[in-house]
């Protein structure tokens, strides 16, 4: 097969033997429109990026966020996996992968125990007993949900993530109930679940690519991850906004714990059609246009060590034209703001659906390949999208970078803005699986590996 070969080439061309990359993780980020890749050095809580890859997605190849072409999406995973592996100069063999989509549910639940012996302290094997009835209970809810959605009443769900977000003992919050006596337990866990047929389809690319399967992750709980960096017990707070190709994906931070995630399937390419729409344009000039209002130029679409064509020049140019005549700018202004009116719309049905969270965080983080549209950020920071929500103020919008990370050290010369903070997210959720076997020192690391099973 193409994939065995070009491997085999690469190890007689390195002469590396496997005992050399246990400490080295590859992430991929598999979107709508790109697949990112980042291979990474992990050194115990710390990330060093060694190479990066970027390879463009078929339009059949996802739908609505989800893997629809699984060779599609294995060739181009691996056109961006050999780009990272020939910057870094070796290969990795574990890989934590994300998945999106508007099946993916995330939800958070809390459970109320009564505990029969109150004068007995807490441990472990008790709290793994209430882990267990959290995730069974969400577990069902979530296969109610997508089977509603899907018309399948069959359809086969499974947990891809939990996370601690608060614990309260007789009324009184703590982080590590472990050794504490009471009667009353409340616990809230964050818990994600997908449909099989996509996790599967996830783990036939990574077995095509030939890597371990570390993790799977949900993405905007993977952003998550990468804001909290090593501080599991943290006071962080924030709404997380991951804008990819296909879809939007929320995520509710408060006080370091992840409240919930949703997704609905507005994203960069709903932009690109409603330009090529509105002006006639064929679809490839409309995401060019996109992107170039976005701030993003055609030389850095290209491979890093290609060097520019005819074509690109003659494109370049085309797309100057384009916006420089008044009534086709008028056109695309339009269609970008229309569907901006659309897009917060659904950023508002999706904030509504939160019923614990009293008050949401005042603060809004944006990443991903949709999030550098001037325009969007202008609306989400200016209009009155939010007045109908429980913010105690207008919410400050903020575009992540890589400054923004902690925890992690990039170590090549790319520039890795806000459309690689999905990826550095998972890199951190692969450490969080590799750390299962150490002795944390709160709960919500003590019980990491215990929450992925």
């Amino acid at each position: 097969m193409v994939l065995e070969r070009l491997r085999n080439k690469l190890n007689n061309l390195k002469g590396e033997s496997d005992d050399q990359h246990d400490d080295y993780i590859v992430a991929l980020d598999i979107g709508t429109e790109n697949v990112k890749a980042l291979l990474a050095r992990v050194n115990g809580d710390d990330i060093e990026i060694l190479g990066v890859g970027r390879a463009h997605q078929e339009f059949s190849d996802m739908h609505s966020g989800a893997i629809a072409d699984i060779a599609g999406v294995v060739q181009h995973c691996e056109d961006a996996l050999t780009q990272a592996e020939d910057e870094a100069g070796l290969q990795a063999k574990h890989a934590v992968i994300g998945i999106a989509g508007e099946l993916v549910k995330g939800t958070t639940s809390t459970i109320r125990y009564r505990r029969p012996q109150p004068d007995r302290p807490l441990d472990e094997q008790e709290v793994e007993f209430i882990i267990e009835k959290v995730q069974d209970r969400a577990a069902k809810r979530a296969q109610k949900q997508i089977a509603l959605e899907t018309g399948n009443d069959e359809v086969e769900v499974k947990l891809v993530n939990s996370a601690l977000v608060s614990i309260h003992i007789d009324g009184y919050k703590v982080s590590n109930p472990i050794g504490f006596k009471g009667s009353d337990l409340m616990i809230q866990f964050y818990t994600a679940f997908a449909p099989l047929v996509h996790i599967s389809a996830i783990e036939k690319v990574c077995a095509e690519l030939n890597l371990d399967l570390l993790a799977v992750a949900v993405e905007p709980f993977a952003v998550c991850r990468a804001c909290l960096g090593n501080e599991l017990e943290s006071n962080f707070s924030a709404i997380v906004m991951d804008i990819g190709g296909g879809t939007t994906d929320i995520a509710v931070v408060d006080d370091g714990g992840v409240e919930g995630t949703k997704m609905f399937g507005i994203g960069g390419r709903s932009f690109t059609h409603q330009i090529a729409t509105r002006t006639g344009l064929d679809y490839d000039t409309a995401e060019a246009v996109k992107l170039q209002l976005g701030g993003v130029s055609l030389d850095q679409l290209t491979l890093k060590h290609k060097e520019e064509t005819v074509a690109d020049a003659e494109k370049k140019n085309e797309i100057q034209q384009i916006l420089a005549t008044p009534e086709r700018a008028k056109k695309i202004n339009t269609a970008i703001s229309d569907n901006v009116e659309v897009w917060l719309g659904g950023v508002a049905v999706a904030l509504e659906d939160f019923p614990l969270v009293e008050a949401l965080p005042t603060r809004i983080l944006l990443c991903g390949g949709g999030a550098g549209l001037a325009s969007l950020q202008e609306s989400l920071a200016t209009s009155d999208w939010y007045t109908d929500l429980p913010f105690s103020r207008r919410p400050l919008v903020h575009l992540l970078d890589d400054v923004d990370i902690p925890g992690i050290e990039n170590a090549t010369t790319e520039d890795l803005d806000y459309s690689f903070i999905t990826a550095f997210g998972l890199l951190r959720v692969a450490i969080d699986t590799l750390a299962g076997t150490d002795e944390p020192a709160g709960l919500r690391a003590k019980l990491a590996k215990l929450l992925q099973n």
